[in-house]
């Protein structure tokens, strides 16, 4: 029998699928990688908005981390939603505990239009406890922001802001384009190597409502690829390159903000 590799996303789960653990299943799929999922939080939404969410008791997280633990290899992970300080906490422990391979940090911070996600007692612990423990983060342009506190409003203040994030613990930093403006014809995403070298990533920009589980997916493609072996720098560039291609490919699920096309992305990013 063949060995699959496995990639596991500790995230909660959005019941309509576009976004969250189901996105980051969709994209493991789609990368070839066996895909596991630990969940820390459930999500009652529809492509219209978010209607409640309940946060998955500690002691369950906890047991869900032992017996994937006792049982599996994990190659590589990534997180997403982890809902306030007491599930950071519970994470990171289990983080530190045992080698689950390389660790994508999706910040979960912000939204990308900006609202706010976690109190501040859990930001300060997603900070002191997850940051120094990324081989790669991934936040988006607001994140970036509350993160570095700078405006980010030009290229060198995004490369500075990145050095930032670094300095933090974080080994790489992408620092993921700005997409809400639709004037821009282009979004560029900039990363931040272990080594201090900068690389740049440009797509066209694409005028749609259908981005929900964009961010989702570039971790989650960047955690499958580090899983199979790849390199930082090729894991970014095949993630940057699916979740264009997912974009670009809008299908109709749902009356409002739908999901990327993670079909198209897979024909298309063989």
């Amino acid at each position: 029998m063949k060995k699959e590799i496995i990639a596991l996303t500790i995230a909660g789960n959005d019941s309509d699928g576009s976004a969250g653990m189901t996105a980051d299943l969709h994209s493991f799929y789609a990368r070839g990688v066996y895909g596991m999922g630990l969940l820390t939080a459930a999500v009652a939404g529809n492509t219209t908005g978010i209607f409640a969410q309940e946060v998955i008791p500690i002691p369950f997280i906890q047991k869900q981390f032992e017996v994937l633990n006792d049982d599996l290899k994990i190659d590589a992970l990534k997180t997403g939603m982890l809902a306030n300080k007491e599930v950071i906490g519970c994470v990171a422990e289990n983080l530190r505990k045992y080698d689950m391979g390389k660790i994508v940090l999706d910040p979960v911070i912000m939204t990308k239009h900006g609202d706010t996600l976690l109190d501040d007692d859990a930001y300060q612990a997603f900070l002191d406890d997850l940051m120094p423990l990324a081989d790669i983060i991934t936040p988006n342009f607001y994140e970036q922001k509350k993160l570095t506190g700078l405006e980010l409003a030009t290229p060198d203040e995004v490369r500075q802001g990145a050095k930032k994030l670094q300095s933090m613990g974080a080994k790489n930093v992408l620092m993921k384009g700005r997409h809400d403006d639709t004037s821009q014809s282009k979004v560029i995403d900039v990363l931040l190597a272990e080594d201090g070298k900068f690389y740049e990533f440009t797509k066209p920009f694409i005028n749609t409502e259908r981005i929900n589980g964009t961010g989702d997916t570039l971790s989650a493609v960047i955690a499958a690829e580090l899983a199979k072996g790849n390199s930082i720098l090729d894991s970014v560039k095949i993630a940057k390159e699916f979740t264009y291609e997912a974009i670009a490919h809008p299908i109709e699920v749902g009356s409002k903000y739908g999901p990327i096309n993670h079909f198209a992305a897979q024909e298309e990013t063989k």
